[in-house]
């Protein structure tokens, strides 16, 4: 009976030491940084150095604000609950000051620029970049009467489509979410590499995608409080 129970110990510790060892750099990291890192359950471990700051927070948009520890070196880190999977938006709270987190990249969410960790989705390759025919993504700017301003907007072209002059495709308008931009779809959404993979496996037909920033107003109108809406920022 003891045999057995040092057994089983031992290898619950060595199911903890394998969950705990396969921290990976999230895929929404600048190049070279090894934090946040993102565990085959969801979890995210984030590090940040303020070695002067009293206190720390992690203030991810999708859950409750959490404290993050300060260890001997200057650093201060958390490890989350497992998240779902898909993009997390979050900013670091630093002795009650709102500030991004240097080792991710910028994306435009809930009307400004925050970072964000993705946590993939188990066994999916539909978003992920494959060896198939790609498509390019195109910025666009125009001069809108309706505004009297000029707008911009990005647009998907599918695989062949300067080689292949008279196709007329179908064209998509795609629309962001509330807070979010025209880049939301490419940057956060890999709305491109869902499209070269579908057009790949004949699971839709090549097409044109317009997103374009869809936040207007007349020319002359008063801008719009975004705030006002309840989907465009977090709680």
């Amino acid at each position: 009976m003891k045999l057995v129970a040092m057994a089983m110990l031992f290898f619950a510790s060595l199911c903890c030491a394998q969950q705990s060892g396969d921290f990976q750099p999230a895929a929404t990291n600048v190049w070279g940084a090894e934090y946040p890192r993102v565990d085959s359950g969801g979890r995210v471990e984030i590090r940040v150095k303020a070695p002067d700051a009293t206190k720390v927070g992690l203030n991810f948009w999708s859950g409750p604000k959490i404290d993050m520890e300060k260890q001997a070196d200057g650093f201060w880190t958390v490890t989350t609950a497992p998240l779902v999977p898909g993009l997390h938006y979050y900013t670091l709270i630093i002795d009650g000051a709102e500030v991004s987190d240097t080792n991710s990249h910028a994306f435009f969410g809930g009307g400004k620029y925050a970072s964000a960790v993705e946590v993939p989705e188990p066994g999916s390759t539909y978003y992920s970049i494959q060896d198939v025919p790609h498509g390019q993504v195109r910025e666009v700017w125009y001069n809108s009467q309706v505004t009297g301003t000029w707008r911009h907007a990005l647009v998907y072209l599918p695989p062949n489509y300067d080689s292949d002059s008279g196709t007329r495709y179908p064209v998509l308008y795609l629309q962001h979410g509330g807070g979010e931009d025209e880049t939301g779809w490419i940057r956060q959404g890999h709305a491109n590499f869902i499209l070269d993979n579908l057009i790949a496996a004949k699971g839709c037909k090549p097409m044109i995608v317009v997103m374009a920033y869809g936040y207007a107003r007349r020319a002359g109108q008063a801008p719009s409080d975004l705030t006002e809406s309840p989907s465009a920022l977090p709680k």
